[in-house]
């Protein structure tokens, strides 16, 4: 197809074992996000964390997204507490800099430029503290049960109320079961609204009102059935190429 768009998705660096070699430092994402691209009609393109932080690090975001037409920004640890000027919690992962530090600036940059973005669980924990707001670190302590993580490795599901009059509302309707697997979840979120909730009152998407495309949600859709967050993002970014002129091949 020649509007096929470019979908960057940000990625982990972890250790692997590959034949007789062991512990290679690998960039990789569960296959689930790539399958979840091209089936909606993108092309997926992995991001890698940047192990040195520096002070370009804006300009070399910039130079990479301007070759792309939409970025999903992925799963993984807990953000560093510290980026928000919290106190650590007990529960909270070890931070990875290298994701932060590269995440953050491809947050604030693909902010700039209104490329479309769907943030994932902890893309939108990013996404918030590149906005300046902050995080609740251990969700369970609030709600009293273990819904939105039931087990290590193992995904929960529960229902979502979608917020009335939201692009999120208008994608997936009034309710919707979801996948879930986090335990910190977005406190405030200067500039975005929130779209949806989850009964016990956590902040479960949220949307930039002044872009075109730029959502989050805090559950794992990549692991569920439903395709519809994905195909918005593919339309959008295939809008996004169309208005720069760019021809996909």
């Amino acid at each position: 197809m020649s509007d096929t768009p470019i979908i960057g998705i940000t990625s982990y660096l972890e250790p692997t074992t590959q034949g007789i070699w062991v512990d290679v430092p690998s960039a990789l994402i569960p296959h689930s996000y790539v399958r979840k691209v091209e089936e909606a009609g993108g092309i997926a393109v992995l991001i890698p964390p940047r192990l040195d932080s520096a002070d370009d690090d804006h300009r070399l975001v910039r130079a990479l997204l301007g070759r792309l037409d939409g970025v999903i920004i992925a799963g993984g640890v807990d953000v560093a507490p510290e980026l928000y000027a919290a106190a650590r919690h007990p529960t909270v992962q070890a931070s990875r800099p290298d994701r932060d530090t590269t995440e953050l600036a491809i947050a604030q940059v693909s902010s700039q430029l209104d490329l479309p973005v769907l943030g994932i669980c902890r893309g939108m924990q990013v996404m918030a503290v590149a906005a300046g707001g902050t995080l609740e670190q251990h969700v369970p302590e609030r709600v009293a049960h273990d819904d939105h993580a039931p087990a290590p490795a193992t995904y929960g599901s529960h229902p979502v109320d979608t917020v009335a009059g939201t692009r999120i509302a208008d994608l997936l309707g009034s309710r919707v079961g979801v996948p879930s697997y986090h335990h910190q979840s977005v406190a405030t979120h200067p500039g975005y609204l929130p779209a949806a909730w989850a009964p016990d009152g956590t902040l479960e998407a949220m949307e930039d009102p002044l872009a075109r495309f730029r959502l989050a949600v805090q559950w794992h859709p990549e692991e569920g059935e439903d395709p519809r967050l994905f195909q918005a993002l593919i339309a959008a970014a295939r809008a996004y190429a169309a208005r720069l002129g760019r021809a996909r091949g």
